[in-house]
């Protein structure tokens, strides 16, 4: 059985001077793309629904962060009325972000056959409708301002497979957003792009004592790290992605793009 690899997360000034808002940055790829970020020469706002879970994160980030590169709000993803408020907040400490990664997102995989109202309206508001309107709230300050910043959105190696879940819907209606808000934001110098995991390694996927990442059902092989999504990320908010508008990268390790017999499609199980 193979051990669990080490990709690294490469020192470079690729985001010298940028700022990043993360949703979702406590755990998982959005943390890891926080890390990333910071390596890159970046400062972040992590957000996470708990203040207890976002003050350990930012603790453990500081201890190879610079001083004053690591910023965290409590933020949850279907409360939309107050996205305005916080956005104050999180422009007040730190003069304002210029790059935002929608990476929060239900992880609920509730089937067609056994979807309830509590899980569509769960998955449905967190993973698009809160992305979309948290979207409209930092451009609409960025066209104000001049800022030609950066969205990335989390879409999924799910928005290629048949869609038999809210989960599977609502990356498919992200992919669309990405398409939409590129064409929309492109006269204002505001590139918008989606990165598409497939099977990654994070705790919520495959637990947290999991020491391997095979999976011989995958064409690689393999699970993906939550490291080789966050480098990919960086590339996508920098400099020199600015001719990539409105495109999808794709890290599924062959997970929808070359096979999806990886996946079951059973009726009304989990």
């Amino acid at each position: 059985m193979s051990e669990v690899v080490c990709v690294p997360q490469y020192h470079s000034e690729l985001l010298k001077g940028r700022v990043a808002l993360i949703t979702g940055g406590t755990r998982g790829i959005g943390n890891a793309i926080a890390r990333a970020v910071i390596n890159a020469g970046g400062a972040c706002v992590i957000t996470g629904r708990k203040k207890s879970s976002v003050d350990a994160c930012i603790g453990e980030l500081l201890k190879f962060a610079p001083v004053g590169s690591v910023h965290g709000i409590d933020l949850e993803m279907q409360d939309v009325e107050s996205f305005s408020g916080k956005y104050s907040e999180i422009c007040a400490m730190t003069g304002g972000v210029d790059i935002l990664v929608n990476n929060a997102g239900s992880l609920n995989f509730a089937r067609f056959g056994a979807t309830t109202l509590a899980d569509w309206d769960t998955v449905m508001n967190t993973n698009l409708r809160g992305a979309y309107m948290l979207s409209q709230v930092v451009a609409g300050d960025w066209i104000k301002r001049g800022v030609k910043g950066n969205i990335l959105n989390m879409c999924s190696s799910s928005s290629l497979r048949p869609a038999n879940s809210p989960y599977a819907l609502s990356k498919w209606a992200l992919r669309g957003m990405t398409l939409g808000l590129a064409k929309v934001l492109a006269p204002y110098g505001i590139t918008v792009n989606g990165i598409a995991p497939g099977p990654t390694a994070t705790e919520g996927f495959v637990g947290r004592d999991n020491k391997t990442l095979e999976r011989p059902r995958m064409p690689s092989g393999r699970l993906i790290t939550e490291e080789e999504v966050a480098n990919m990320a960086v590339v996508l908010v920098s400099s020199m992605a600015r001719m990539v508008m409105g495109d999808v990268m794709y890290i599924t390790a062959g997970c929808g793009v070359l096979t999806q017999d990886d996946c079951r499609f059973p009726f009304g199980e989990s």
